[in-house]
């Protein structure tokens, strides 16, 4: 396997929902990039960086595809997001 690296890019926000709702909207964005791993996105209080809250649910679904519903989100997993996404 070969090496890779993560590229960290601190934000700030002033609370844990804006800090979320950040993170979707620049994980979406460089969801453009072959090399991003949206999926991957967590948040964390700036003195508790080990205190990771995933972003989204990125669970696979058929097709090897990844969920981008909300981490928490309530039925079944989907591609879509936002308010157009099933209950």
């Amino acid at each position: 396997m070969r090496e890779r690296f993560v590229i960290h890019l601190p934000a700030v926000a002033g609370d844990l929902a804006g800090a979320v709702r950040l993170a979707r909207v620049v994980a979406r964005w460089s969801g453009v990039l072959a090399s991003a791993d949206p999926g991957g996105t967590t948040v964390s209080a700036e003195d508790a960086q080990g205190v990771r809250h995933r972003v989204f649910c990125d669970l696979r679904m058929v097709g090897g595809r990844r969920c981008l519903r909300r981490a928490d989100h309530d039925g079944p997993c989907s591609r879509v997001t936002g308010r157009y996404a099933s209950p």
